[in-house]
């Protein structure tokens, strides 16, 4: 090996030991709801295009005000995309199923919710109350469920969301008797 590849080569690999990473491609939001904060790392290494999405209806405000309207204890939470009377809220164009990307459905990772067509997925997302590796790629339809990124902190906060009572309204099933609100998102900056 030549000395110039040699010298690079030990350049990267100190980089590596001293920051414990190859690089800095996490970002951190805090949602907070009506029920306590969840705090997310949210990995754009393994799922770059999902986390772009997701951060950009963060950063337009999107999630504010929206509910989880879909809650199934011991399975997930799901939310993004209704308002407390049950509007749906017009999101951006869908993205495209990065479900291959080796993270697994498992507690507390968030992961894009979607209909039965693979790239469907817009503003919609659920965190995994339990284990669901059955989302994982490729699933039972061949796709699976693109996970994004993970809770850091406030998985207490997600169990208390499960734990909620919920009925039928408005033709659909599992929702909240009362609302637990996503009253904003943030990212967090260092």
């Amino acid at each position: 090996m030549n000395r110039r590849l040699f010298s690079l080569l030990l350049a990267v690999i100190t980089t590596f030991a001293i920051t414990g990473q190859a690089s800095a491609a996490t970002e951190r939001v805090l949602m907070q709801t009506s029920l306590g904060e969840i705090e997310l790392e949210l990995d754009s290494d393994k799922a770059p295009g999902t986390v772009k999405n997701f951060l950009r209806y963060v950063d337009e405000g999107f999630y504010n005000g929206t509910i989880f309207h879909r809650v199934i204890n011991g399975f997930m939470i799901q939310g993004g995309g209704f308002t407390p009377d049950l509007d749906r809220k017009r999101g951006h164009e869908a993205i495209q199923n990065e479900a291959n990307n080796g993270l697994s459905n498992s507690r507390g990772t968030i992961a894009m919710a979607r209909t039965n067509a693979p790239h469907s997925a817009t503003s919609q997302f659920f965190i995994n109350h339990t284990d669901n590796d059955n989302l994982d790629y490729p699933s039972f339809d061949g796709w699976g469920y693109a996970v994004f990124g993970r809770v850091t902190r406030g998985m207490e906060t997600v169990d208390k969301i499960a734990d909620v009572m919920t009925t039928t309204r408005m033709g659909m099933q599992n929702v909240p008797i009362e609302p637990v609100i996503i009253e904003n998102i943030t990212r967090i900056t260092n």
